[in-house]
């Protein structure tokens, strides 16, 4: 695969047979990257760090050099052909391989040439779910830049320390989303609308090219995006990814227990700021040759109608949609859906058993993370055990173990490990020897081995709240919380909540003589933090549990939570 070889696009710099002075090798030395901007590599956690990867059979394997935006796209486009649907738009509209093709290499041609994206740049993505997001997350990966996606919810505050965790310069903003980004105020930040009706719109500038354009010959371990997952401590962590990661999970999860076929068409909520929305909806159709439907809105109350108009026949979602759509199904012909996954939460088997009930269908329940990008644990037909998430997805291993690292013998509940083709690395970030012990991950959650090999969850080990498949973390909100200047203290925790997991509740202490309501804070937290983030509940108390340290004691508040529902 060749670089763009354009004499005036700076990727024409980054041959694969020549190094780029003072570009480092990769941990693994196994090719010399391409990257002309070294940020993402030079912020890998040091070797010694890094997960046992499994790179042998069952694992696939991946040449060194490799860009994955040409093998989700151009490869795919040699093998099905050009005129085959590939992206749909809830309005109905249409794209072919060959239109999204055409469309990738104008937009790569425009960050290139026109705003001068260079290999390893980071480069933010914002906005709804449609074709055009999709197409510029490809032309950022064919342009051999990393690709930084974030909800189109985010508030200012969230974009702005997102943009300096990562050394963010440039921005494809879908114009409906600009108003957030324009506030945060990212000092260097150069924002690109699309969408919108100005003279330097993406689309407009994307008009005045035309030609291929070849993808940036990257190396295999270069990495392709960073995802932000929110930590337990409210600094957001970020999790490198690489180019052969991204089609690791379409190798192995949709490959052995997803097996989609080129007429599939997706579906789903999850949006592709998540990695369990970038795989479903993005990555696992290109790499099968099938096509996606990108919806802007994805509620239960949208996602069912259009699953019937659009023929759709995998569905990605979380429990809590299938729950909420339980109570709809009637006089909805859902003939077409022959797949459906489940992830972000724990699946209930009640919910399972009575969506097999209702549909006829059994959901592929899974467990993922956003460190190792996809779903790991799964079973799919006649390998599914109601109320069990199911077996290590071909090509990954995982094993209970206790807190010092030692494997738990079956029947014993412990913390997750894991470890496969993908793992942890995260964005110069000390809690990456959290993750990451004895060369596995740990995930966090605690699971139980049975002794038929299939793994059952128990509940998160650390006071992450997940609440309709978005992981919140309490400190997070708390620190939102203190923002207010009539807020004393505050306390955050998760409830449990028969149609989403959890709930956010808000334990909150006022300064002395304030008439706050629930109501003003919530406005206020609103105004600070994307909607899921935002308490639900908020409890007024004159003071909050504390040890004679002074550390908050989380779990009497959750304790409390218990007693009153009991």
């Amino acid at each position: 695969m060749e670089p763009n070889s354009s004499p005036n696009t700076p990727t024409a710099a980054a041959d694969a047979s020549v190094r780029v002075p003072g570009a480092p090798h990769e941990p693994t030395g196994r090719a010399i990257g391409a990257h002309i901007d070294t940020f993402a590599r030079d912020h890998l956690p040091p070797p010694e760090q890094w997960p046992e990867l499994l790179l042998d059979d069952p694992a696939p394997r991946y040449p060194d050099r490799l860009n994955c935006g040409h093998e989700l796209l151009d490869r795919t486009v040699e093998k099905y052909g050009p005129d085959r649907p590939a992206l749909r738009s809830g309005d109905g509209g249409v794209w072919s391989y060959g239109e999204l093709r055409e469309t990738v290499d104008r937009i790569a041609q425009v960050l290139t040439e026109d705003l001068g994206v260079v290999p390893g740049n980071r480069v933010l993505l914002r906005g709804p779910t449609t074709p055009w997001l999709a197409a510029c997350w490809l032309a950022v990966m064919k342009a051999g830049a990393v690709a930084v996606t974030v909800l189109a919810q985010a508030r200012a505050s969230e974009l702005a320390t997102i943009c300096s965790l990562a050394r963010i310069g440039h921005a494809l903003c879908d114009a409906r989303s600009a108003e957030d980004l324009a506030q945060a105020d990212v000092d260097g930040l150069r924002i690109t609308l699309f969408g919108g009706d100005g003279p330097d719109d993406l689309t407009r500038l994307a008009e005045n090219r035309t030609g291929p354009y070849r993808a940036v010959g990257t190396a295999a371990d270069e990495v392709a995006l960073i995802a932000f997952t929110s930590g337990t401590t409210g600094r957001p962590k970020g999790c490198m990814h690489l180019h052969r990661d991204l089609l690791a999970i379409a190798d192995t999860f949709s490959r052995h227990v997803l097996r989609p076929s080129a007429d599939d068409v997706f579906a789903g909520s999850p949006p592709l700021g998540f990695t369990f929305g970038l795989g479903g909806l993005l990555i696992f159709p290109l790499r099968a040759g099938a096509s996606t439907l990108l919806l802007e809105q994805a509620g239960p109350q949208h996602l069912l109608p259009a699953l019937v108009h659009h023929r759709v026949s995998v569905l990605f979602t979380a429990p809590t949609a299938y729950r909420t759509m339980l109570g709809q199904l009637n006089g909805h012909d859902l003939s077409a859906l022959r797949r459906c996954v489940s992830a972000g939460e724990n699946l209930p088997e009640a919910t399972w058993r009575a969506w097999y009930e209702a549909t006829g269908l059994r959901i592929i329940n899974g467990i993922g993370a956003t460190e190792l990008l996809h779903i790991f644990i799964s079973a799919a037909d006649d390998a599914i055990r109601p109320g069990m998430t199911g077996v290590p997805v071909p090509g990954w291993q995982a094993r209970v173990v206790d807190e010092h690292g030692d494997e738990l013998p079956d029947g014993e509940p412990g913390l997750l490990a894991v470890r496969g083709p993908v793992g942890c690395r995260y964005l110069a970030d000390p809690r990456q020897t959290d993750y990451v012990r004895h060369g596995w991950n740990l995930t966090g959650d605690t699971f139980v081995r049975e002794p038929d090999g299939y793994f059952r969850y128990v509940a998160r080990a650390d006071d992450m709240i997940i609440s309709s498949g978005y992981n919140i973390a309490g400190p997070e909100v708390e620190d939102a919380l203190l923002r207010h200047p009539e807020v004393a203290e505050a306390a955050v925790v998760g409830r449990a909540d028969e149609r989403r997991g959890e709930i956010v509740v808000a334990h909150v202490v006022l300064t002395e003589g304030s008439e706050q309501t629930a109501d003003s804070l919530r406005a206020h937290m609103k105004a600070n933090l994307a909607p899921h983030k935002c308490p639900r509940v908020f409890v007024f108390e004159e003071s909050l549990p504390r040890t004679a340290t002074g550390k908050l004691q989380r779990f009497l508040l959750r304790e409390d939570l218990r007693k009153d529902r009991a």
